[in-house]
C-alpha cells in the first residue's frame, strides 16, 4: 500500500512530465492530431503505473507532508520539479559523457537511416530525445532512489522486469513527446 505522500508524488509526476518536456501542460499544446495527445497521456499513465509498482517494491517513503496539498499547490510543485529536471538534463546532455552518448546514438541512427540527406534534423532529434529521456529519468528514477532507504530490490528479478518496462515506456513517451514538440515548433 502506498503512503499518502507517495500517491501525491505520482500525481505530481503526472503534471511534472508535461512541464519537463514541453514547458506547459500537454492540454495547452495545439496539435494536428488529438490522437497523439491521447497516446501521450496513455503512455504517461502506463509509465506512472510502473512507477507505482517500483514504489511498492522499494517501500517508497518521501518526506511526510504536514499540511494538505490542493491541486494548485500540486501543480506549482510539479512546475518546480520540472524546472530542476530540465536544468539537470541540459547539464547532463552538455557534459562530455552526454555528448558521447548523443554521438553514439546519432551514429546508430545514421547507419539505420535510409536517406541521409537531413543530418541536421537527425542531430536535433537525437539531442531532443536524449534530453527528454534524461529529464524523465531525473524526475522519476533519481528522485525515487533518493527517497528510498534500500534500493537493492531493483537488482532482483521483479526489479529488473520493472526497469525493463520503465525503459520501454519511457522511450515510447519520448518518441510521442518528440513528435508533439516537433509539430508545436513548426506551427
Amino acid at each position: 500500500m502506498l503512503t499518502k505522500e507517495s500517491k501525491l508524488r505520482v500525481m505530481e509526476n503526472f503534471y511534472s512530465i508535461d512541464y519537463a518536456l514541453f514547458g506547459k501542460s500537454v492540454k495547452q499544446i495545439d496539435t494536428c492530431c488529438p490522437e497523439t495527445i491521447r497516446e501521450f497521456i496513455t503512455v504517461k499513465g502506463a509509465l506512472l503505473s510502473v512507477m507505482v509498482e517500483m514504489y511498492k517494491l522499494l517501500d517508497h517513503k518521501p518526506s511526510v507532508l504536514s499540511e494538505k496539498v490542493d491541486i494548485k499547490q500540486l501543480k506549482q510543485i510539479a512546475v518546480e520539479s520540472a524546472k530542476v529536471a530540465r536544468n539537470n538534463s541540459k547539464v547532463l546532455v552538455a557534459s562530455d559523457e552526454g555528448k558521447q552518448s548523443v554521438k553514439e546514438a546519432l551514429q546508430q541512427k545514421i547507419e539505420e537511416a535510409k536517406e541521409k540527406d537531413d543530418i541536421d534534423m537527425m542531430v536535433e532529434d537525437t539531442i531532443r530525445n536524449k534530453a527528454f529521456g534524461i529529464a524523465i529519468d531525473n524526475l522519476l528514477i533519481a528522485r525515487t532512489l533518493s527517497e528510498c532507504e534500500d534500493v537493492s530490490p531493483m537488482n532482483e528479478w521483479e526489479g529488473l522486469i520493472l526497469e525493463d518496462a520503465y525503459k520501454i515506456l519511457r522511450d515510447s513517451l519520448v518518441e510521442v513527446a518528440s513528435f508533439i514538440d516537433e509539430y508545436a515548433a513548426i506551427k
